[in-house]
């Protein structure tokens, strides 16, 4: 691969960038680092296209960057699809290969986009916890929110390997560590096998069963903030439920209450 994409220039809109890590979770699930270019720069929660070199015109995708804005590399995590254009060919990617980064981010899981609060309510299904991951990581998210609480609802106990590491890398963390261990909280939910909390992330808000777990109180407008990135299913229900609760979704030119990324739900 390294050497079809050397001799290949990349597309104007992109540039190479070599992987530097791997890591395999399951059949299913895999996460990778590559180098940041030099003149790359975005907010933590953005996403940017990604693909591998192939031709006169390679396929690219959008990716929520996993790595906060601080960070030397680029991290994502990613589902494996057998037959999928760019995954399966991506999910086999190793050390020293090179990869294609687009020469913008975008996004609106950023806290630009939100209202000043109290508690900030990051709920995820599946990979949509990677932008999270950045967030989570992010000195700012912390300077801005009292708590941060982080959801992820997955069919099985291994799908919640990547956000185990995350949430323990962010309290490690020299620079951030002794904050997020005060104000980071991490609640996961299971679909398929018997956990602590089981079901959907709607019905455990609905019932309230995710806030007993927290030992708080319910979700407010008036003091918490919330953002979404999952399944389009999910995204549609939360959303329903947000407006119906008086929440305001908010955008990068008028902060609001929520967001979600429209970018994965509308494709």
């Amino acid at each position: 691969m390294s050497l079809l994409a050397l001799a290949l220039p990349p597309p104007p809109n992109a540039r190479f960038a070599a992987v530097t890590d791997v890591r395999h979770y399951s059949d299913r699930l895999f996460a990778f680092s590559c180098e940041r270019p030099a003149s790359f720069r975005f907010r933590s929660g953005e996403f940017v296209m990604l693909g591998l070199p192939s031709g006169e015109r390679p396929l690219l995708r959008a990716y929520s960057v996993a790595s906060p804005a601080w960070s030397d590399e680029l991290a994502f995590y990613s589902i494996k699809v057998k037959d999928g254009p760019l995954t399966s060919r991506l999910a086999q990617i190793s050390a020293g290969d090179l990869v294609l980064i687009g020469r913008k981010a975008t996004g609106t899981l950023v806290l630009d986009a939100l209202r000043p609060g109290r508690r900030l309510f990051l709920l995820s299904t599946g990979t949509g916890i990677a932008p999270f991951a950045s967030l989570i990581h992010d000195p700012e998210t912390y300077e801005r929110y009292e708590q941060v609480i982080l959801t992820q609802t997955c069919r099985t106990s291994v799908e919640l390997a990547f956000a185990r590491e995350q949430v323990a890398a962010a309290h490690a963390h020299p620079l951030i560590g002794e904050v997020a261990r005060g104000q980071l909280r991490f609640v996961s939910s299971l679909t398929q096998e018997r956990h602590a909390l089981t079901g959907r992330i709607t019905d455990l808000i609905e019932s309230e069963a995710l806030f007993a777990a927290l030992k708080a109180r319910p979700l407010d407008p008036r003091h918490d903030r919330v953002m979404i990135c999952g399944s389009s299913a999910m995204v549609a229900d939360l959303r329903g439920m947000l407006l119906t609760r008086g929440f305001e979704e908010g955008s990068n030119q008028q902060p609001g209450d929520f967001v979600f990324e429209r970018a994965f739900v509308d494709r």
